[in-house]
C-alpha cells in the first residue's frame, strides 16, 4: 500500500531513485544536492538497489561516466546543482546529441559570482539549450513524481534524450512536506524494464558512436535531432495522463489555476507557483479575476499551449528566476513573448525577475504584481517591461 510520510525535497528524491533502481549512479555532491546522492549511497552500501555507485572526482567526470554508461546499455541517473551542472556542461550537449535518456536531477542554485548556496534557476537556464528536457518542480510531491515521469518520457522510442528534473535549493530540497509514496512494485511495473538501443557492449552488433563530424555531415545530424523534441513534449503529456491513471496525480506540460476566467495572469515556475495560489485565493476573495500559470516542461517549450491558455487575458506578469544579462528581459519572458507573437495573440506583458541568490518570495509581494496588472491592462504594454521584484534601492 502506498504510505504518506513527511520527507524533504531530497529524500524524496533519492526515494524516487531506489524505487527506480537505477544501473549506474555516477556522482560529485554538491550543495544543497549532496543529501540525494548521500542518500542514495547508503541504500547501495545497504544492499537495497542493484546499482553500480561510481564516485568520480568531478562533475565533469561524473556526466562522462553517465554518459558512458548510458551508452554502454544501462539505465542511469544523477543529482547535481549549480557550478556542478555548469562544469558538465560540454558533456550535456554529448549526452543529448548520443540520444543517451540519462535522468539528471538539478537542485536549482544560482551560479557564482558572487558565492551564493541559495536558489536561482541560473544553472539550468544557463543549459536551456543544450537539448535536454527540462522539468521543474513546485513542491516535494511533485519532485518525487517527476523523476519517476522522466524515466519513461526520456526512454521512448521516438525520444531518447536526456532530462533535467529540477527543484529549487533549500525551498523545496531542504523543506518537510507529506509525500505520498507509491509502493516499489508499482513505481517498477510503471517504469517498466529498460530497453537499451545499440548499446556498445553488443559485441555481436558493433557501432561506432561519437566519430568526427565535421562539415559535411554535422548540419544533417543537428536537423535530425531537432526532430525528437516534437515527440518528446507529447511524451510528457502522455507520461503524466498514464501517472495520473495509475496513481491520482495527474500532471501535463503546464498547470492552469483559476484561469478559465481570468483577466490578470502571473506566470511562473517551480515553487513560486504554490506561493502565487495563495495570492490568487486571496484576491478572488476581494472579486479579481487573478490566474496562475504555472509552466511545468520548460523543455521542449510549449509554444502553442501557452499561447492558448493566456489569449484572454487583459494582462500577464512573467516571473523569472534567473537573469539573462546582456539581454532586456529574462529568458522565460523572452520566450513566452515570441510565443504570443507568432500565434498573433496581443496582450500587454510584463516581466519580473525575482528570488535571484535565494531571495524570498512572498503571497504580498505577488499580490502586488496582480495589482500593477490592473494598470498594466489599462495603459498598454509598458515601453519598459523588466522590474525587479523585492530588489531593495
Amino acid at each position: 500500500m502506498p504510505q504518506v510520510k513527511p520527507m524533504e525535497g531530497n529524500q524524496a528524491v533519492a526515494e524516487a531513485m531506489r524505487q527506480i533502481n537505477p544501473d549506474v549512479v555516477a556522482a560529485y555532491p554538491i550543495t544543497p544536492s549532496t543529501e540525494i546522492v548521500q542518500t542514495f549511497a547508503q541504500f547501495v552500501a545497504d544492499g537495497e538497489v542493484d546499482t553500480n555507485f561510481v564516485t568520480v572526482e568531478s562533475e565533469h567526470s561524473a556526466m562522462s561516466a553517465c554518459t558512458a554508461a548510458a551508452a554502454a546499455g544501462g539505465r542511469v541517473m544523477n543529482a547535481t546543482s549549480s557550478a556542478g551542472l555548469a562544469l558538465m556542461w560540454e558533456i550535456l550537449y554529448i549526452t543529448a546529441s548520443l540520444r543517451m535518456p540519462v535522468i539528471l536531477t538539478v537542485v536549482n542554485r544560482a551560479l557564482s559570482g558572487n558565492i551564493n548556496i541559495h536558489c536561482d534557476h541560473s544553472d539550468t537556464m544557463g543549459a536551456r539549450d543544450a537539448g535536454w528536457i527540462q522539468l521543474y518542480a513546485e513542491d516535494v510531491q511533485e519532485a518525487y513524481d517527476n523523476l519517476i515521469q522522466a524515466v519513461g518520457i526520456g526512454a521512448r522510442e521516438d525520444v531518447r534524450l536526456p532530462v533535467m528534473s529540477c527543484l529549487d535549493g533549500f525551498l523545496v530540497s531542504h523543506s518537510y512536506e507529506l509525500l505520498q509514496v507509491e509502493d516499489d512494485e508499482a513505481v517498477q511495473e510503471f517504469i517498466g524494464p529498460y530497453q537499451a538501443r545499440y548499446p556498445l557492449l553488443d559485441i555481436e552488433n558493433p557501432i561506432t558512436m561519437g566519430p568526427l563530424d565535421l562539415w559535411d555531415f554535422y548540419f544533417e545530424h543537428k536537423r535530425d535531432q531537432w526532430e525528437a523534441y516534437g515527440p518528446a513534449k507529447q511524451a510528457i503529456v502522455e507520461v503524466g495522463e498514464a501517472f495520473g491513471e495509475k496513481f491520482g496525480r495527474h500532471y501535463g506540460l503546464m498547470e492552469n489555476y483559476q484561469l478559465d476566467d481570468a483577466e490578470f495572469v502571473v506566470m511562473a515556475m517551480s515553487s513560486m507557483a504554490g506561493t502565487a495560489k495563495d495570492a490568487v485565493e486571496t484576491l478572488r476573495a476581494e472579486g479579481v479575476k487573478a490566474g496562475l500559470l504555472k509552466l511545468r516542461a520548460f523543455r521542449p517549450f510549449p509554444a502553442e499551449e501557452i499561447a492558448e491558455a493566456l489569449q484572454g487575458a487583459a494582462a500577464v506578469a512573467i516571473c523569472d528566476r534567473a537573469a539573462s544579462f546582456g539581454a532586456e528581459v529574462g529568458p522565460l519572458y523572452a520566450e513566452v513573448t515570441s510565443a504570443l507573437y507568432n500565434a498573433g495573440v496581443h496582450i500587454p506583458c510584463s516581466n519580473y525577475i525575482y528570488g535571484l541568490g535565494g531571495r524570498m518570495v512572498t503571497p504580498e509581494d505577488i499580490v502586488g504584481i496582480y495589482r500593477d496588472l490592473e494598470q498594466v491592462a489599462a495603459e498598454g504594454q509598458p515601453p519598459q517591461p523588466l522590474q525587479f521584484l523585492g530588489v531593495r534601492s
